[in-house]
């Protein structure tokens, strides 16, 4: 009879090889005689660009954009730091044993995906596609506050969740925005590595304090 293959020196073997590839396109030279409003300091002063990496496009996905460019990339960011920030909180917290009732036979991690059942991954669905459609400036719906406009792309108050904000000085904002898009940054590299040491096969290395 075969052997069941070893998938963890393979995955270990993918894992630094995506190491291998960021790290090469981090350090790689910029190319010589092209013209790039990102290379000519347009977007310096931006929120997130900050020490020490700077104005960081490695790849070059803002070269001869444009600032509206610029704010829609900027919202993809921030929007995959908020899902990635639920994302850890998530895993933190089924890892822990902590689950809905009637989900308590369910593990956590990528072993739950086989586990769910099949009405709940539609349920899931259902969910996330009202999420999409609903988490967005909504100035032009009715019942929302009227002359009310979002700040950024990505504030979703709509005249109704404040917090004070309105009130606060333009440096606190900047300081508070920048603060969630690197709680989101770094959400985004935490989920990742839970995600591959999930599939190492050593997460409880890193989780000591889950289930054994």
């Amino acid at each position: 009879s075969s052997s069941k293959p070893n998938t963890i020196p393979i995955m270990k073997t993918v894992a630094c090889l995506a190491a291998l590839v960021g790290s090469a396109a981090a350090f790689a030279p910029a190319q010589q005689g092209a013209s790039s409003t990102a290379l000519s300091g347009a977007f310096d002063n931006e929120i997130g660009v900050q020490a020490p990496l700077g104005f960081f496009d490695p790849l070059g996905y803002l070269q001869d954009e444009d600032q509206e460019r610029f704010e829609h990339l900027r919202w993809v960011e921030l929007k995959h730091g908020r899902v990635a920030m639920l994302g850890v909180v998530g895993y933190l917290t089924t890892y822990a044993g902590i689950r809905f009732p009637g989900a308590e036979d369910v593990p956590a991690g990528f072993a739950a995906l086989p586990a769910v059942p099949g009405m709940v991954w539609a349920q899931f669905i259902a969910t996330v596609a009202l999420m999409e459609a609903a988490n967005r400036s909504q100035e032009d719906t009715d019942g929302v506050k009227a002359g009310w406009k979002p700040e950024f792309q990505g504030d979703f108050r709509n005249g109704f969740v404040d917090f004070g904000w309105d009130k606060q000085s333009d440096a606190w904002k900047k300081n508070k925005r920048t603060i969630e898009l690197n709680q989101g940054r770094a959400a985004q590299m935490g989920l990742l590595g839970l995600m591959v040491h999930d599939q190492l096969g050593n997460i409880k290395t890193i989780l000591p304090l889950g289930p054994q």
